[in-house]
């Protein structure tokens, strides 16, 4: 069976976790918190060279201040409580998304586990903070007509791969596989140019249940496909 090289996830369900136990919404992001430690260490075990997940969104903002505050909040305490230990099993930190408008202290937090994991090679973990596909994709576009207006490049010599370049997610392969927790079937926004030709799969259960069970669970709906990439043959079947 083939197993995905890059897995990203919508990690979606924290809230209605929480009210289905009665319990404030920030009891169900503290408990995304822990499912996302569980799959960080699932990923490593089975494999995966990178793991993408959606912390918090461009749109993610407008939501009532208490529960934005709890939720950098919890991102400070992963960072600080977690950082020595995913740089002591290897996992190398990426951050993509807008940093224009993020608190300083949580940007500075960004890039110094970015820094200090930069030489690791076992799992590559991309943190999507601030992150929305369409504001990713305008941000490439003016970043293009920036090049252009230097003569770097002309619109005759754009291509696929040399937008791609432009874009947060540059070095970073499209993901093979997108999992959305919590029975939803769309994609919020969330890596809209590079999840073109990526598998899906959406499992009912609430991200704060999310256990490496149904991380192979996912691997396994993978590896039923068969990537066409528009073509009439499957990928793997062309390359043997």
């Amino acid at each position: 069976m083939t197993s995905p090289s890059h897995v990203a996830i919508i990690m979606d369900g924290n809230g209605r976790w929480a009210k289905a136990r009665g319990l404030p919404r920030l009891a169900g992001h503290r408990a995304g918190v822990e499912a996302l430690r569980r799959t960080v260490r699932a990923a490593g075990d089975l494999g995966i060279e990178w793991l993408t997940v959606y912390a918090f969104s461009s749109e993610n903002w407008s939501r009532p201040e208490p529960e934005v505050s709890g939720l950098m909040g919890l991102l400070k305490l992963f960072i600080r409580r977690d950082l020595a230990d995913l740089h002591a099993q290897g996992v190398r930190i990426r951050v993509i998304g807008d940093r224009e408008g993020v608190p300083s202290d949580i940007r500075h937090l960004l890039e110094e586990a970015e820094a200090l994991t930069a030489n690791n090679r076992l799992l590559k973990l991309v943190i999507a903070f601030n992150y929305g596909g369409r504001d990713e994709i305008i941000r490439a576009v003016k970043k293009v007509a920036q090049a252009s207006a230097q003569g770097l490049m002309t619109a005759d010599t754009l291509t696929h791969e040399r937008f791609a370049a432009f874009m947060d997610t540059a070095e970073i392969p499209d993901p093979d596989l997108v999992i959305r927790t919590s029975g939803e079937m769309r994609l919020s926004n969330f890596l809209l140019w590079q999840a073109a030709y990526s598998e899906f799969a959406f499992l009912p259960c609430y991200w704060p249940d999310f256990s490496e069970r149904d991380l192979r669970e996912a691997i396994e709906i993978y590896g039923r496909r068969e990537r066409r990439f528009g073509g009439l043959v499957a990928q793997d079947a062309a390359a043997s």
